[in-house]
């Protein structure tokens, strides 16, 4: 039998982003249907929707208003459809914190995007997915301040990493000069929205698709040798 054929997949991402944690969910039933056939590395790198989001965050329903001009009427439907595709993509949206959800806020992610590019760095592609999948549940069932240092650095640690080496990386110039890097890259390849999976570092597939056509996509790039 031969062995699977290897892939990278770079995912560029915002952890504020819901269609990122479902483009993510859709990808893994790819994955898991060409178990055998095609295995994957997955790397995350940034790009932040709202870079000029201040310390203090913006309420999620402000922040539609805002940015979509988007009635409240609008923004529950839209929630509602989006809430519908997560579960049918296997994640579920829903606050599964202690007590009575706070309010539904957006956060700079700067220092996230930081904190991950330390983590696949210092240990590799799975511990920052590891990482990576946390930050979306902090974010999206838990509901936790995602720009407090010390928020990201207890969710790291919640994953195995280094808590102090996590707040050092946050604090880093030079983590954030790469960031930076990154984010522009983004730009220079015409990639305006997320997610955006580049494979192997060449086929583009923007936004979040449907299983299926993650696997076709996929057996393509391998079959053109891509």
């Amino acid at each position: 039998m031969n062995a699977p054929a290897r892939l990278t997949i770079d995912i560029w991402s915002d952890v504020m982003c819901p269609w990122c944690i479902i483009g993510y969910s859709q990808l893994q039933k790819a994955l898991a249907q060409l178990e055998g056939e095609i295995a994957a590395e997955i790397r995350w790198l940034p790009f932040e929707l709202n870079p000029d989001m201040p310390e203090e965050g913006e309420g999620q329903a402000d922040h539609i208003a805002r940015k979509y001009g988007r009635s409240p009427q609008e923004a529950e439907a839209n929630r509602a459809r989006l809430v519908a595709i997560g579960e049918r993509a296997g994640y579920s949206f829903a606050y599964a914190g202690a007590g009575d959800p706070p309010p539904a806020m957006m956060w700079n992610t700067f220092a996230a995007h930081k904190l991950l590019k330390w983590a696949l760095i210092e240990s590799g592609a799975e511990a920052q997915n590891r990482l990576k999948l946390a930050l979306f549940d902090a974010h999206f069932q838990q509901r936790r301040q995602i720009g407090d240092p010390q928020v990201l650095a207890d969710v790291a640690a919640s994953v195995g990493l280094d808590r102090d080496g996590a707040l050092a990386a946050i604090a880093d110039e030079a983590l954030g000069q790469i960031v930076r890097r990154e984010e522009a890259q983004a730009w220079d390849m015409n990639i305006s929205g997320v997610p955006a999976m580049v494979v192997n570092g060449k086929f583009l597939i923007p936004g979040a698709q449907e299983p299926e056509t993650y696997v076709q996509v996929l057996r393509k790039v391998v079959a053109k040798g891509l």
